[in-house]
Order: C-alpha cells, then structure tokens, then sequence
C-alpha cells in the first residue's frame, strides 16, 4: 500500500508541475495552447475558455472563472471527487476500477459538456 501511495503521490506531483508551469508560462508569455477546433471551424468547442478559467480560479477569481466556461466550472467538483476517490481506491486495492455510479456520472458529464457546445454556439454570448 505505501508503495501505491508513493506512486499516486509523485504521480500527482508532476501533473501539479505541469500545471503550474504551463499556468506560469501562460502568465509570463500570454500564450496558451489554442483551440484547434475552434480555428479550424470558427466554433467554440465545450472546452474553450478552460485556461482562461484556471488561471482566474489560481488567483481566486470566481466570478471571471465561471464566465469563462461555466460547464466546466460547475463539473469541476464532481470530477474532483471522482478523482479523489479513484486515487484512493487505487491506494487500498490497487485498481483503477470505476464503480457504476461514477460511470454514470462520467457519461452524464459528458452529455452536459456536448450540450453546453452546441448551446453555446447557438446563443451568441
């Protein structure tokens, strides 16, 4: 067990790196990874606007991250917890098996992200 818990631990610590990097390499720079679903259609995809909110929710910014793309924003609590409880359960059994519940609620977050696409696209913000 401590050895998964090692592995999930430095896991975990290099994508926190790599976040944090490319969060300070967008805020030294200005520049992010462009979309390229939206340049190459002219349509904001369900992920458009996820850099510009983490980087609003890294300075505390609520109002600006939930603007940027509300979807996201609103999901990002329910796709923690199942990440939590997926690193945890890997700690203690040493499988990544999710349970029905949180197969349902991936799908069902799915669902929300292609129906917020379309909308957003529909409606003109």
């Amino acid at each position: 067990m401590k050895k998964r818990f090692l592995k999930a631990a430095g896991c975990l610590a290099l994508l926190l790196t790599a976040g944090l990097g490319y969060a300070a390499f967008v805020q030294k720079t200005g520049w992010a990874v462009p979309c390229l679903f939206h340049k190459m259609t002219g349509f904001l995809c369900p992920g458009c606007g996820v850099t510009r909110m983490c980087m609003a929710l890294l300075r505390l910014d609520f109002q600006t991250a939930f603007y940027s793309n509300p979807a996201v924003f609103l999901l990002l609590p329910v796709l923690a917890v199942i990440f939590l409880s997926q690193i945890i359960g890997y700690i203690k059994t040493g499988t990544w098996k999710l349970s029905r519940i949180q197969n349902l609620t991936l799908y069902f977050c799915i669902a929300v992200l292609v129906v917020f696409g379309v909308i957003r696209n529909i409606v003109v913000l």
